[in-house]
This record gives structure tokens, C-alpha cells and sequence, in this order.
């Protein structure tokens, strides 16, 4: 089939100035357009977009930028038939028997297995960004050591750090007001606290208090922030 008018093949649509042009149209485009997109909605039937074109001025060459609508093709077939030209009659033709033709069941089939390839890709390329998290987190379910809870909250990638989920876990009765969890998620194997001395100056002692999570205690995070939709 001889290309007769461009069609964006892909969302299947038409440039309305190709159509002004295929059409033959002698009125200027904005007038024509604005006369002929009576009744047409923007946004459903086409679409407003500027495009850069080179253009000869005074023996050179400039780029201008000119307004363009991208239209639907049952938009186009409409403008051809209003437009009552031999012209208009050979445009829409070609449009109904471009349509008949991406309809055959090997077209069909020929985007079916398009769009397939393009949903691997993109699967293939999240994969690859998630394969870090994916293997940190098989590394921590694997250990039987504690982790602290700036990785929990690394590999649980909630959208927030240590601090933020320090602050959940304490709104939950999880954790004391000193991040130190409560006896009962000890016991249940979730949480391992321990305590560090350190000096403090002048003959005084202080004490660290640190926090480490179990595989068992990162999986009931993670599950308790399923269920209050942090993630």
C-alpha cells in the first residue's frame, strides 16, 4: 500500500498538518483546524504538541517552532469526509483500508508479541535494579546474627530510615521510649539488645543501648508494615 498520509503507527494517530497537506488544503492551517476540530474534544481526540521544523529565511536556514494537533484516526476519516474533495474521499479510503490492515490477525498478533517484548524488558530491566535489595535481603533471612535496624530499614526500603522506623516501632508498643523493645519481642526471638560502656569523663560511665533484629524480627516488621500500608 502506498504511503498516501503518515500514521504514528504506534498510538495511531495523525499530524494534522500532514492531513492539512495530504487534503490539499489552500486555508491557513490554524483556521482550518480551529474550523474542522468543531465538536472534537482535546485530550480524547487529539492532542496539542509543538515540534521544531527548519525553515529558509533570507538565504538561510532557521528553526522555527510550529503547533501541531496529533489526531485520532477516526478523528482524521472525520475531517476527510467533511472536507467533500476527491481528495478527502482518497484520504479516508486509505485510512479504512490502513485500519483493515492492522487488524488482520498477523498484525494482531505481529503487536501482541511487540508489547510482549517490551513487558520482558522492562521486567528484566527491574530486576536488575532490585537485584542488590533482592540479595541483601536473602543475605540477611540466611544470617543467624542480628542486624541493626539502619539495615532493617535498608532492605525493607519503606520509604523512611533507621530513625523513622525507630519512631513506628515505638507508636506500635514494639519498643520503649529508649528503642529498647519490650520483654515479650525478646522472648518471641525478634530482638537482641546490647549494651556498651564507654566513658563518659571525669570517672563517669555511660551506656550504649543498641537495638539488633533478628531474621525473624525484620520478616514481623515487615509485615506489620504491609498491614499499616508504609509499604
Amino acid at each position: 500500500m502506498n504511503e498516501l498520509l503518515k500514521v504514528n503507527a504506534e498510538n495511531q494517530t495523525v499530524s494534522a498538518r500532514d492531513l492539512h497537506d495530504a487534503l490539499e488544503a489552500t486555508e491557513r492551517f490554524s483556521t482550518w483546524f480551529e474550523r474542522f476540530s468543531v465538536g472534537f474534544v482535546e485530550g480524547e481526540d487529539y492532542t496539542t504538541v509543538n515540534k521544531l521544523t527548519q525553515v529558509q529565511n533570507n538565504g538561510g536556514i532557521q528553526e522555527r517552532v510550529l503547533t501541531d494537533h496529533e489526531c485520532s484516526v477516526d478523528m482524521a476519516k472525520h475531517i476527510c469526509l467533511m472536507s467533500r474533495t476527491e481528495k478527502g474521499k482518497e484520504c479516508r479510503q486509505y485510512l479504512i483500508d490502513l485500519e483493515k490492515a492492522w487488524n488482520t490477525p498477523e498484525q494482531v498478533m505481529a503487536r501482541a508479541l511487540k508489547l510482549a517484548d517490551q513487558t520482558i524488558a522492562s521486567l528484566n530491566k527491574t530486576i536488575e535494579t532490585m537485584k542488590p535489595k533482592v540479595e541483601f535481603f536473602e543475605a540477611v533471612t540466611d544470617s543467624k546474627d542480628a542486624i541493626s535496624m539502619a539495615d532493617v530499614a535498608k532492605v525493607l526500603d519503606f520509604g523512611g530510615g533507621r530513625n523513622t522506623l525507630f519512631k513506628i516501632l515505638r507508636q506500635e508498643k514494639i519498643l520503649q521510649k529508649d528503642n529498647r523493645p519490650y520483654q515479650e519481642y525478646i522472648d518471641r526471638g525478634f530482638f537482641r539488645v546490647v549494651e556498651q560502656k564507654y566513658d563518659k569523663g571525669y570517672g563517669e560511665t555511660g551506656i550504649n543501648i543498641k537495638t539488633l533484629v533478628f531474621q525473624k524480627g525484620v520478616e514481623y516488621i515487615r509485615k506489620l508494615l504491609v498491614k499499616r500500608e508504609f509499604i
